[in-house]
């Protein structure tokens, strides 16, 4: 089974079929502005009405048209909504690679569908599917490979783990069988958003949702909707988003530490769904809840099963995002001065995500030295998190704009991103 799993990862990563160097895809030398201006005016629109329809400034559009300006994740949820187009069109996405090295991330993403596809049908396996066991141990690798951001390993080795699981639950019905196919599940899930595939993330949505129903885990169905929530979010329905995960913290009953976790983390989506949708008040009050909820387990009884990784550490680094989804760079900043990234409450993943949110931050504060740094710091720390980042690629873009010479340290940047 090692060597059929270690041939298949080895396959999908470097087979000729799965890179195709002339796939249609955004134009690398076109930045989001330029993907703005086409799509509004595709639909007939001006600059006033796109404005109008995604109530924004029209000085906003024109200046993130023009370049002058880099697009916030919200800016382009919303003209992707004004537009009826997915984001990922706006964003450019998805961020395919020149070389089947580079692109072999996006090479697993059809198996991944394939694997997903298997509703009704037992998939047909080379060998009887590894035990409960053995497929436990196999996730809670695949969720490290998750936190550090190694996207193409993880992409490689899912496939398998949801087909075998799936002949598990058909063959079994068994509620364990059925958890952690919900597990892997919401692995594929967060890929997918991550890489810009927001149909195959949707599919993933109905999926858990099935998934969670046969589970017998009085929280999966809540995960469930913090995980539909956050496709809406990225598509730009923050308000149905916010009122979705509303309703599911307030049907937690907080008796246990992990029900604690799971009701803080609804708090902290719900502080950037509210955020995202310019309610300043609401999103600091969700992020204060989450912050107490945090700050109510102990280190000795936190278990996360989930992977939600809701501690104070990362309470805090969802404070600056707050601040930065609002657009208010100076507090964003401020509270930076209180986060240390060195301590144990932090993965790679949310390191690498704190790093570009401070970019940005530092980018609108025009301290364009502090915003190439933090840049560099987040590739440092995930690699392949940060390059197929629509708000790292902006940031980039941004910090070459600016610079009349451009530093060797952000040309480096720019050609690893290949924008």
């Amino acid at each position: 089974m090692v060597e059929i799993l270690r041939s298949r990862e080895e396959g999908m990563e470097m087979a000729g079929h799965d890179w195709n160097p002339d796939l249609t895809y955004a134009d690398r030398s076109e930045h989001t502005g330029q993907r703005i201006a086409r799509a509004r005016k595709l639909r007939n629109l001006t600059q006033e009405g796109l404005a109008a329809l995604a109530n924004v400034s029209r000085s906003l559009i024109a200046k993130v048209e023009s370049g002058s300006k880099p697009a916030t994740p919200s800016l382009v949820a919303a003209i992707a909504r004004a537009c009826a187009v997915d984001p990922a069109e706006i964003n450019g996405q998805p961020y395919r690679g020149t070389d089947k090295r580079s692109d072999a991330v996006h090479a697993t993403i059809p198996a991944i569908r394939m694997a997903l596809a298997y509703v009704d049908v037992i998939p047909e396996l080379d060998m009887r599917p590894r035990t409960l066991d053995e497929l436990g141990a196999e996730l809670v690798k695949l969720q490290k490979l998750q936190k550090s951001a190694s996207h193409a390993r993880l992409g490689a080795l899912l496939p398998a783990v949801l087909e075998e699981l799936t002949v598990q639950v058909m063959e079994t019905d068994a509620p364990r069988a059925w958890r952690l196919l919900n597990r892997a599940q919401a692995l594929a899930g967060s890929l997918a958003r991550r890489l810009g595939y927001n149909d195959l993330a949707q599919v993933v949505v109905e999926r858990t949702t099935v998934s969670a129903q046969h589970a017998e885990d009085p929280h999966l169905p809540h995960l469930v909707t913090m995980g539909r929530a956050r496709l809406l979010m990225t598509l730009g329905s923050w308000d149905i988003a916010l009122k979705m995960i509303k309703q599911a913290a307030s049907k937690i009953d907080q008796s246990n530490p992990v029900s604690t976790e799971v009701f803080g983390s609804l708090h902290l989506s719900a502080a950037i769904a509210a955020a995202r949708a310019g309610k300043t008040a609401d999103a600091w009050e969700h992020h204060g809840t989450a912050t107490e909820a945090a700050a109510r387990v102990n280190l000795r009884d936190r278990r996360d099963p989930y992977g939600l990784q809701m501690n104070p550490g990362n309470a805090s680094i969802h404070g600056c995002a707050v601040a930065v989804e609002l657009g208010d760079s100076d507090q964003a900043i401020r509270l930076d001065q209180g986060v240390d990234l060195s301590g144990r409450d932090f993965t790679d993943e949310r390191r690498a995500h704190h790093e570009m949110d401070m970019a940005r931050a530092h980018l609108w504060a025009n301290d364009h030295d502090k915003a190439l740094k933090r840049m560099i710091d987040a590739e440092r720390t995930a690699p392949q998190m940060t390059r197929f980042h629509p708000s790292a690629r902006e940031t980039v873009r941004q910090l070459v704009r600016v610079h009349r010479r451009i530093p060797e340290p952000l040309r480096a940047l720019e050609s690893r991103m290949s924008i």
